[in-house]
Order: C-alpha cells, then sequence, then structure tokens
C-alpha cells in the first residue's frame, strides 16, 4: 500500500495528483468556468487511476469547450453560458427571446444564486409556487417606471394582482428543464432535478373564440377595413399574427386557390423581422376558400393603387398585409386595429391569435373531423389538436348524442301505437312477432 501524506505525481504534465491523508487520491488542474474566469478545482478518485480518469473527463470537456461545475457555480452562471452557447445559436430568434426573457425575469431573480450543483427539486418547487402569487408589476418595477403612478408605485399601493398564468409557469419550468438537461448531456450535473418537479393542470386559460353569429358581425364591420382581407384569412383559414403579417405575395396562388405558409413577422429585440415559420409542422399548403379569392384579388388591386400613390415613398416588402407605404405592419398596430373593429362589431374583446382559435371551433361545430383541423392549423400532432380544443370537441359531441333524445320523443300516432299493442294478449303479441321474424 501506497505510504499516505503529500505524495505528488503527474498525469502526463495534466496537473498535480496526490494521495491525502484520508486514503483518497486527488487532482487538482485549472479549469474555464462558464462566468470566463479560471478556477482552480479538485477531483477525487479511490485510487489513483480514478483520479486520473476524473481529471482526464475535466480535461476533455475544456476541450470542447464546456464548462466545468464548480462547487461554487451557480445556476445564474450556469443559465447565461446555455442561452448564449447553446439556446441562441440553435433555435429561432423569436423562440431565444422567450428563453431569454424567462431566464432574465424569472428564472434568475427566483434560483440563480443557488449552487448549480447543490439545486434540489424542492428548491425549484418552492420558487414556482411563490411565482404563482408574485404580482409581476411590484417583481419587475413595471409601475415605478410609469409617468403615472400606477398599482405598487402610488401613494396609497394598490397591487393590481398581475401574476403570471399556469401556462407561463409551465413555460418557465420547461425552459430551466431544458437548460439543465443541456447540463447533465455535457456531465455539468449527474442529474436533471427540475424534471422531478410536477406542476397541476389547470385550465384557467380557456380557449376563446367568436360564436358563428359573432365572427359574421366582425366580419361585417371589417368589411370596410383598409386590411379587411387580413382579418378575413386568419378567421377562415387559422393563421397566426405572424404568420398573416408575414405572408408573400409570391406564396399566393389566387389562379389555383393555395398559399404557402414559410415565413412570420415578429419584433424581436425592438426590431421588425422575417423569421422561418415555428416548425416544419408549420409549413404548409392549404387551399384558399373559395370566397377568400375575391377578397384577395380585391386587396392586391387596392395595394397597387396605393403603391402608385406612394411612388418613390414605397417600401417593398413582396408582403400580401403591408402599411400604406409598403411597409410591415407592426403586429401591436394589428392589434389595436383588431380591437377597434372588435369594439365596432359588439363582440368580445378577443386577442388577435383567437382568431385562430375561432376558426378551429367553427371547423368542429360544422363537423370536421379532428385529424383535418389539425391540418389546417398545422398543429405538430393530433394530441395538441385535441387537447387545446377538447371543451369545444365535448361540446360538439354533447350536441350529438343529445339528438339521440329523438328516440324517446314519441309523436301522439306513434303513442297511441306503442299503446295499442300492449293491450293484445301476450300469445297475440308473440305469434304476431313470430310472423313477422318469418318474412
Amino acid at each position: 500500500m501506497a505510504a499516505r501524506g503529500n505524495t505528488r505525481r503527474n498525469a502526463n504534465g495534466q496537473g498535480g495528483v496526490y494521495l491525502r491523508a484520508d486514503g483518497r487520491w486527488e487532482a487538482k488542474v485549472f479549469v474555464d468556468t462558464p462566468d470566463g474566469r479560471r478556477k482552480r478545482i479538485s477531483v477525487y478518485g479511490d485510487n489513483q487511476r480514478d483520479a486520473l480518469d476524473e481529471l482526464g473527463k475535466v480535461l476533455d470537456q475544456q476541450r470542447r469547450g464546456i464548462p466545468v461545475a464548480t462547487t461554487t457555480l451557480t445556476v445564474a452562471e450556469y443559465m447565461t453560458y446555455w442561452l448564449q452557447h447553446i439556446a441562441e445559436p440553435s433555435i429561432r430568434r423569436t423562440t431565444y427571446a422567450t428563453y431569454e426573457g424567462d431566464v432574465r425575469l424569472h428564472i434568475v431573480p427566483g434560483i440563480g444564486k443557488r449552487k448549480l450543483k447543490a439545486l434540489q427539486a424542492t428548491h425549484i418547487r418552492a420558487w414556482l409556487n411563490q411565482l404563482r402569487t408574485m404580482c409581476q408589476c411590484c417583481a419587475q418595477g413595471k409601475d415605478s417606471g410609469r409617468q403615472t403612478p400606477r398599482c405598487c408605485a402610488m401613494d396609497n399601493p394598490q397591487c393590481c394582482r398581475d401574476v403570471l398564468s399556469s401556462s407561463s409557469i409551465r413555460h418557465i419550468l420547461r425552459v430551466l428543464r431544458a437548460a439543465l438537461q443541456d447540463a447533465v448531456d455535457e456531465e455539468v450535473l449527474s442529474r436533471n432535478v427540475a424534471r422531478l418537479v410536477q406542476l397541476r393542470v389547470t385550465d384557467e386559460r380557456r380557449v376563446r373564440s367568436f360564436t358563428r353569429a359573432e365572427a359574421l358581425r366582425f366580419l361585417e364591420a371589417a368589411e370596410k377595413h383598409r386590411l379587411y382581407a387580413l382579418w378575413a384569412v386568419a378567421l377562415a383559414m387559422g393563421l397566426r399574427r405572424g404568420e398573416a403579417l408575414g405572408l408573400a405575395w409570391a406564396d399566393v396562388d389566387l389562379d389555383h386557390a393555395r398559399l404557402t405558409i414559410r415565413q412570420a413577422l415578429h419584433r424581436v429585440d425592438g426590431e421588425l423581422r422575417l423569421d422561418p415559420v415555428k416548425t416544419e409542422a408549420s409549413i404548409a399548403v392549404l387551399p384558399i376558400p373559395a370566397p377568400l379569392v375575391p377578397i384577395l384579388r380585391g386587396h392586391r388591386t387596392r395595394q397597387l393603387e396605393e403603391r402608385f400613390a406612394a411612388g418613390s415613398q414605397w417600401r417593398e416588402t413582396g408582403l400580401v398585409f403591408t402599411t400604406a407605404h409598403g411597409g410591415f405592419v407592426e403586429p401591436r398596430n394589428a392589434n389595436r386595429m383588431f380591437h377597434s373593429l372588435c369594439n365596432k362589431a359588439n363582440v368580445p374583446q378577443l386577442r388577435v391569435h383567437d382568431l385562430r382559435h375561432s376558426c378551429a371551433t367553427l371547423l368542429f361545430t360544422m363537423g370536421v373531423p379532428p385529424a383535418t383541423v389539425q391540418r389546417i392549423l398545422r398543429h405538430s400532432s393530433i394530441t395538441v389538436t385535441t387537447g387545446t380544443y377538447v371543451e369545444v370537441i365535448e361540446a360538439v359531441q354533447r350536441d350529438a348524442l343529445d339528438s339521440m333524445g329523438t328516440l324517446f320523443e314519441r309523436t301522439d300516432d306513434e303513442s297511441a301505437g306503442l299503446l295499442s299493442s300492449k293491450k293484445l294478449p301476450l300469445s297475440s303479441r308473440l305469434s304476431s312477432d313470430t310472423r313477422k321474424s318469418s318474412l
């Protein structure tokens, strides 16, 4: 047995290795942490070979550019590394902006100071429970930054209770799970403790949509609107707001009544951008409903007139729905126009995205099968469709089964016939039934 003490050895010049007084072997090496610092860390083994193996793993991580989780590495430091080196290069810019917001506004303030290797499911669960009741105006200082004090910033504070929805909290947890899973895959962590946390599923945010009567009133109110075709397409074809605003004339074939969804318009980092659509499933060729073809033709004629009137001020984007000078339609302006039309039509104040929900709801009420609705909405799976519109589907099923009630509703003639048959002797009814069965 090797003598205990400060017996130092070198593994091919890759850091010092020595036998500790407690009988374990220790190897020390300098590593790069996610925040860019150089830090000396120790790895251990029951024997010299085990210690050298652990040292080799650390050095291999360094060569591959993977941060080494030290005992002082915090969740905030790792999330910063994850956003910059893993998330941003591999996802859409709009998705990255959402992830970055979740990390900056919720994950880092909530559990950012905790050591990454010491993070437990109990810490995550307690933080999420706190997040459910936390007013975001208060937490983010929104009220104190307004020109006119509101809510918590007033002399007599009155919290508006602007709390996160359950779906928002679920999304935040998904982001944390994804980050920690990458840490596991890169052997920064041994397990993903965020997967141990399960959130109670709630239906607090129901799908909101127009009824058929409300949809008709809305379209009537919007008929004279400059962007009437936008609202008609969004409602009749279930396009997302960004998809509709990013639709290009090059992807619209009015002669064959079809269009292709390829890109979407979003505001990211203060700039309007055209990005590829959400997923591969979102890319699709859709048939244009017959009534929309003349509406789109009329819209194109109007746009050509605006282009002529704008002259050199016209901005060529090639998009179907533009400003009067050819520029991008600001999504927030689209929201304002939509709300104004809702007021004019005296219909519920929905979101522009709820036109997509309205399309699905109306299709279901017309008896269109879920699989067909899935293809129209371009959901990634039938489960997404049936899960999102479960209440609508159940209502349609209820109406269908209620129609079976006609079996129990008899006319006077049917009731009289049933009554007279009951008055016949049993032998007569049996012989009558026997004759009928032999025919």
